[in-house]
Order: C-alpha cells, then sequence, then structure tokens
C-alpha cells in the first residue's frame, strides 16, 4: 500500500476531487494548510504599500491506495493541479506497512 500526500492550490480541490472519483477513488482526506516552498512567499500590494505574506494557503490531498494505483492516481492529481506557475504543488508518495478499518477489523488492502 502507498500513500499519496499533495499539497496543491486550494482552487484546485473541486477538479481534483472530481477526477479522483472519475478514476475510481472517493475516498479522501482533505486539509487546510499553509506553508511555502523556494519561493519564500509572495509579495502583495494594498492601498499602495506593499508586504510579504510568508505563508501561502494550501490544501492537502491524502489517500492510501493499493500498490498497482499509486502511478496512476499521483498523475491524475498532477495533471488536474497543474497551471505550469510557481506554487502548483508537490505530491509525495510513501510506503504503507498496515491499515485497519475500524468497523470490521479487516487488514491490508482489505480495510481500503
Amino acid at each position: 500500500m502507498k500513500k499519496i500526500e499533495a499539497i496543491v492550490r486550494p482552487e484546485k480541490v473541486d477538479d481534483i476531487r472530481k477526477a479522483l472519483e472519475k478514476a475510481g477513488y472517493p475516498g479522501v482526506t482533505i486539509t487546510e494548510v499553509e506553508g511555502h516552498g523556494k519561493q519564500k512567499g509572495v509579495t502583495r500590494q494594498w492601498r499602495g504599500e506593499s508586504y510579504k505574506v510568508d505563508l501561502l494557503p494550501k490544501v492537502k490531498f491524502e489517500l492510501v491506495v493499493s500498490d498497482k494505483d499509486a502511478d496512476r492516481l499521483a498523475s491524475t492529481i498532477s495533471s488536474v493541479a497543474k497551471t505550469g506557475s510557481v506554487g502548483d504543488g508537490k505530491i509525495f508518495i510513501s510506503d504503507v506497512r498496515d491499515a485497519v478499518r475500524i468497523r470490521t477489523g479487516e487488514k491490508g488492502e482489505d480495510a481500503l
């Protein structure tokens, strides 16, 4: 099993959710987060004054999927989230040792 964590622009949330559902994967955890990458935030202007915003609003998608689906779903997220501009986000894929469905006690991929 693999865990996919994707940190993306907030305006891409609905498009990514729809693409994941269309790809046959409706189960997802979505969290509003803040952060910055190499660009270290952005400079904004308000009433003629410039100010720096260090932490930008982002959204984190978390999915635990079977090994065979991981690359396909990461590609789906990437293609939908991409704008070609700085700040599009990142996708992290890591191994998951086990999973347990609390309601039934199922383990491993059966719990997904």
